[in-house]
């Protein structure tokens, strides 16, 4: 099968006033799903424009990833399923016709070699999210793709057979087929603002309640100001509602001004957003020492006192915590900082192991879904076509990426849905 970059050969265009012109496929949105539609339509000799509201392509996809942007993971599609919960199954058929092998070899086929890293994430060897965006702006150009920038979708009409897309400022936009690649409502400042979403249901289509999918959390004790910036790598953290617990994989967590962020914190906030409707808190623990036992911890603790009793308890604390940390764990754990090993009562030592295996923090929010990574929700996955990505509501119309219902936790998964559905959605539109 030629790969999304593939076109037959055929004669230059003539420019023409795009009002007046009727396009094939009109895409809307130049993100990953957006592109990657647009490039795989316009590989069957397909007269496609792309339709961005900002002046430039990707601009949340150049944030993805901490700027490095982790494209896919390395796991079986099932897997990738799994990660999806509910909306998994819907995903089936776009992950196995574009699937994680398929989008690395698109990107080596254009000179962009892939790396996998811890957990199976997968990254350019660049490091740098822009060498993707690169890559997917030559193969739109060397596509012939028509590229409007700073065009924004206000509303659109069905007109016969054909769309009447309306955009800001009077211009209109003919087309036979459309692909709604707009993103979700997070990350606004990147544009996404939920364009998508309100169009979609003005057609006739239903939207899933939307939440902040991969969020950062608001806890109510202050000492986490202290800690901002500070990474915990090898932790495992427990979330406890009244009646759920949630427990995560090792791995690393971040604290910030307001709270804790982090691949763990973040790939299980949605569900803790969704205990903090039914309750006002959720209560956060964290292992710091998630291999040790507690009588491990003890005993280990008790040897490092006897064989250093006169040693400062906040000196022997840096073989065990990061030095920022100390002052704030002592204080929790009410253990005086300048006390030497041989002062520490066994109540006191038992403390320590205590918040060692189970530093609490109150969760009592999260940041907005303005400010979340993904966008948890959307167009209604039974209103959609599994097999081609058409609506089931709306001939001719099809849906991309985040748009559709569902998100998966950190580490490729979301990525990958995107260009994933985005290639099936332009090879159907097509006709291919």
């Amino acid at each position: 099968m030629p790969g999304p970059g593939h076109r037959d050969l055929q004669p230059e265009r003539p420019a023409m006033d795009s009002s007046k012109e009727l396009y094939d496929i009109a895409v809307i949105g130049g993100g990953p799903a957006g592109s990657m539609a647009a490039i795989a339509a316009s590989s069957h000799a397909k007269r496609v424009v792309l339709i961005e509201k900002n002046a430039t392509l990707g601009k949340k996809l150049l944030m993805t990833g901490k700027t490095r942007c982790n494209i896919t993971n390395i796991c079986p599609i099932d897997t990738f399923i799994e990660k999806f919960g509910k909306a998994g199954p819907f995903l089936r058929s776009s992950l196995f016709r574009f699937s994680n092998e398929d989008l690395m070899e698109f990107f080596r086929s254009k000179g962009l070699e892939m790396k996998a890293e811890r957990q199976g994430r997968v990254f350019p060897v660049t490091d740098k999210s822009s060498s993707v965006l690169k890559v997917l702006e030559e193969a739109l150009s060397e596509n012939k793709v028509d590229i409007m920038f700073g065009a924004n979708l206000e509303n659109i009409k069905k007109d016969g057979d054909e769309f009447i897309l309306e955009l800001a400022g009077g211009k209109k936009i003919r087309s036979e087929k459309v692909i709604f690649a707009m993103g979700g409502a997070s990350y606004k400042a990147t544009g996404s603002e939920g364009d998508g979403f309100r169009l979609a249901k003005k057609l006739g289509h239903e939207i899933k309640k939307l939440r902040a999918g991969l969020v950062p959390l608001v806890t109510r004790e202050a000492w986490v100001k202290d800690l901002q910036g500070l990474g915990l790598e090898n932790i495992r953290i427990t979330f406890i509602s009244k009646d759920k617990k949630l427990k995560s994989a090792v791995g690393e967590l971040m604290f910030t001004h307001f709270g804790v962020s982090g691949p763990l914190v973040l790939d299980l906030s949605g569900e803790v957003t969704d205990l903090l409707e039914k309750d006002k808190e959720v209560m956060l623990y964290i292992d710091l020492k998630p291999g040790l036992r507690d009588e491990q911890l003890e005993s280990k603790l008790l040897h490092k006192f006897l064989t250093k009793g006169h040693s400062l308890l906040k000196s022997i604390m840096k073989d065990i915590l990061p030095a920022r940390m100390i002052p704030v764990f002592l204080m929790v754990a009410r253990v005086g900082p300048l006390k030497t090993a041989n002062q520490i009562t066994k109540p006191e030592r038992l403390s320590i192991v205590k918040l060692l295996k189970g530093m609490p923090l109150t969760v009592t929010g999260s940041l907005p879904i303005e400010e979340a990574m993904v966008t948890d929700g959307g167009v209604s996955t039974l209103e959609i076509n599994p097999r081609t990505m058409e609506s089931k509501i709306v001939p001719g119309l099809y849906f991309a990426g985040e748009i559709i219902e569902g998100a998966a936790p950190s580490g490729g998964y979301n990525l990958q849905q995107a260009f994933s559905t985005g290639y099936l959605a332009g090879e159907e539109a097509s006709g291919a």
